[in-house]
Order: structure tokens, then C-alpha cells, then sequence
């Protein structure tokens, strides 16, 4: 369905082109965004994938402590399938603490003490704490480097090519890079998959092993709409923040991730950031054009004990256009005839190309709704024979 006043256009079939990246880049022309004060940045729309703006957003760089975003991903996934328990006890080995020492940012841990998982996970995330990243690593993995491996190997599955990590904090490290479209990608993961994780990188303060300190992300305190994610900081990688808002504007909620990496100061990064996330809001409008299972379309499948499927998403199909134009919209189905059985409930079927009046937009991947066996023996004769007549 269509946001208020706009009405969907009629749908179409099309020879299928190559897939579209999972943070769609849309390809008329978008508004221009606001000038950043960093090396790189990006900003994106998390519901429709979309990416608003981005300025060397594939150029790899330190990521600094932005890296935690990772080790807060496996630590949640050990949370999920009761590898950890938030009050289980993890022991604080002489490495963490030595990790927050020389200046870096801690939760004053003490070596040979202990920590519960849930108090461990604020100091990282709260406090950008070394000593309670190393020690949650340590206590899910057995050791720092172990640890490293599952994020590299988490970095695969995430189908990441610029990120490699060294260590689970963020330190300068040969090798130790990402870029800001990866980091991004990292978050959106996180705030995905583990939503709950907001409730903590939502906290302005938060007090571990006795110790209360502020949050480092200056936007929690500024814009009521910020929960979180990560802030970073290395000589080499300069001042980093991954933010992500989420606001109502006309009864629609939009959540955005804005990442800035190699700022000049605290103040620049929180303010850089500030202004990519005002801008996402003011210069778009977001258009609800399915419902979640909604079927988009139908398309004929040969060769199965179905002849058709119904294609469309199991989360709302959502577009953020430039502010004023989502009444140009236009959509048609893409697809890849034949469609041949056996099909998968969520195999990706065919493709929802958008376009504003003339102009390609974005496209949406499209998924069978339902599986689709293959038939019998005779089922595919009959099809082969009919395919071969066509």
C-alpha cells in the first residue's frame, strides 16, 4: 500500500538484470546533501536500504573503536543463543586490564577480578571501554585472537570486503581497516538483529565496577531522536561516530544511520553527524508501496505441483524519495522467465523496479511467498514439451 494521497501504477513484466546491492543506490538524481567536516561518510535509510549520501564511503580506513559495533554483534548473538548469560560472572585477565591503561577508554576494570556480561556490555558501549571489550572476547572465545577470528569470519557472512579486523577494540593495528559503507552495513546488522541493543547505546551515563561515566556520543544528550550506536577515536583514524535516530514525521517512523569517519574533534564528529541526520530528514519523504506479505505480483513457475507464485516480502516494501515526489512514483515487476520449480519460500524470484516519472529509482528484490515442489514426472514432461513449443 501507498503512503496517503499516492496510488501504486500498474505492474509489468520485464527481462531480469543483475541484483541490485543491499543498500540500494538510487539513480536519478538525489538532492544535494549538506558539506561534512570528515574523511568519509555515509548515511542511510535502514527500512528501504536506500543510501541518501555517502563521500568516499568505500575508502578504507581505521575504523578506531567504530569496530566494537562487530564485537557487540557476536556478544548479542551469544546473549540470543544462551552462550552467555547476562549475569554470568567473566573473569578480568591481566591483557583486558592492561587494555584500558595509557589513556584509554576503560571501565576501570581490575585484573584477577570479575565482571557480569550485562555490566560488561554497557562499558563498551556506554564508555567505549577497552577493558570490557577485551574481557567480554576473552570470556566468549577463550582468547583475544580466537575472538578476532569470529569476527573476520562474521565479516564474511556479513559479505564484507573492505573490513578486516585485528582486534576486538579498535586499536591501530597493520591491516586493521573498514570503510564507512561497511560500518554501516555492521550497524544496520546490529540495530536489526538485536534491537535490544538500543536500550543500552541509548544510556547517557552508565555505571560499571563502581565507576559512573557519561556516554561519548555528545548526540544523546543533544537530540532526543538518537539511540545510539558508537563513537571512535585513534591518532591515525581521527574522531569517528556511527549514530542512528529514528523520528515520526507525518506517522511515519524513518530510522537513519549516519557514519562520519576522520573528524577533527568530539565536538566536529557529534555536529558532522548532527547535520547528515537533520538533512536525511528534511530532504526525503519515505512511501509505504507494500504491506508486509503482501503479494507484489503473481508469476507462472514450470516444472512444479503449483503453476504460479506469489512474489513480495515478508516486511513492509518501503522507498524514500526526495521530498514532494512520492506521488511520481511508478513500479513494475522484473523477473527471470522461466521460472522453474522446485522454489523456496524466500527465494529471491524477481525484482520491484521504482522509478520517479521516467527516471530508475531503486529496485526492491522480490521473493516467492510460498514453496513451489517440483511435479511429478509427467508434470515436467508436460511443461518441457510446452516450453520447447513456446
Amino acid at each position: 500500500m501507498l503512503a496517503s494521497g499516492q496510488t501504486p501504477a500498474a505492474l509489468a513484466a520485464a527481462p531480469a538484470t543483475e541484483a541490485r546491492s543491499v543498500f540500494a543506490e538510487p539513480a536519478t538524481a538525489m538532492p544535494s546533501p549538506p558539506e561534512v567536516a570528515a574523511r568519509a561518510f555515509i548515511l542511510q535509510d535502514l527500512a528501504s536500504r536506500q543510501t541518501l549520501a555517502a563521500r568516499q564511503a568505500d575508502q578504507s580506513l581505521e575504523p578506531a573503536s567504530l569496530t566494537k559495533l562487530m564485537t557487540a554483534w557476536l556478544v548479542c548473538e551469544a546473549l540470543r543463543d544462551g552462550k552467555l548469560r547476562p549475569d554470568q560472572m567473566l573473569p578480568v585477565s591481566e591483557r583486558a586490564w592492561k587494555a584500558g591503561m595509557a589513556g584509554a577508554s576503560r571501565s576501570f576494570l581490575k585484573a584477577g577480578g570479575s565482571a557480569r556480561v550485562d555490566d560488561l556490555l554497557r562499558g563498551m558501549v556506554v564508555h567505549n571501554a577497552n577493558d570490557a571489550t577485551v574481557a567480554l572476547a576473552e570470556g566468549l572465545a577463550g582468547s583475544v585472537e580466537a575472538f578476532v577470528d569470529r569476527m573476520n569470519r562474521q565479516a564474511e557472512v556479513f559479505g564484507l570486503q573492505a573490513t578486516r579486523f585485528r582486534n576486538p577494540e579498535g586499536l591501530s593495528a597493520s591491516g586493521h581497516r573498514s570503510t564507512a559503507r561497511e560500518l554501516s552495513l555492521i550497524a544496520a546488522r546490529l540495530v536489526t538483529d538485536f534491537p535490544e541493543v538500543l536500550k543500552v547505546s541509548s544510556l547517557q551515563q552508565a555505571t560499571v565496577a563502581g565507576v559512573s561515566q557519561p556516554s561519548r556520543n555528545l548526540l544523546l544528550m543533544r537530540d532526543p531522536t538518537v539511540d545510539g550506536l558508537q563513537t571512535g577515536y585513534t591518532e591515525a583514524a581521527g574522531y569517528g561516530m556511527v549514530a542512528t535516530a529514528r523520528r515520526s514525521l507525518g506517522g511515519v517512523e524513518r530510522r537513519l544511520i549516519a557514519v562520519t569517519l576522520g573528524a577533527a574533534s568530539p565536538e566536529a564528529r557529534a555536529a558532522e553527524t548532527q547535520k547528515l541526520l537533520n538533512w536525511g530528514y528534511s530532504a526525503f519523504d519515505m512511501v509505504r508501496l507494500f504491506d508486509a506479505g503482501q503479494p507484489v505480483a503473481t508469476a507462472q513457475v514450470w516444472k512444479g505441483q503449483a503453476s504460479t507464485v506469489r512474489l513480495g516480502r515478508p516486511t513492509p516494501i518501503v522507498v524514500v524519495v526526495p521530498r514532494g515526489q512520492g506521488g511520481q512514483l511508478q513500479t513494475s515487476v522484473v523477473r527471470q522467465d522461466p521460472l522453474m520449480a522446485p522454489l523456496g519460500e524466500g527465494q529471491t524470484v524477481a525484482r520491484l523496479r521504482v522509478a520517479i516519472g521516467p527516471q530508475h529509482w531503486q529496485d526492491v528484490p522480490l521473493l516467492a511467498l510460498e514453496d513451489v515442489p517440483p511435479a511429478g514426472w509427467f508434470g515436467r514432461l508436460w511443461d518441457a514439451v510446452r516450453l520447447g513449443v513456446k
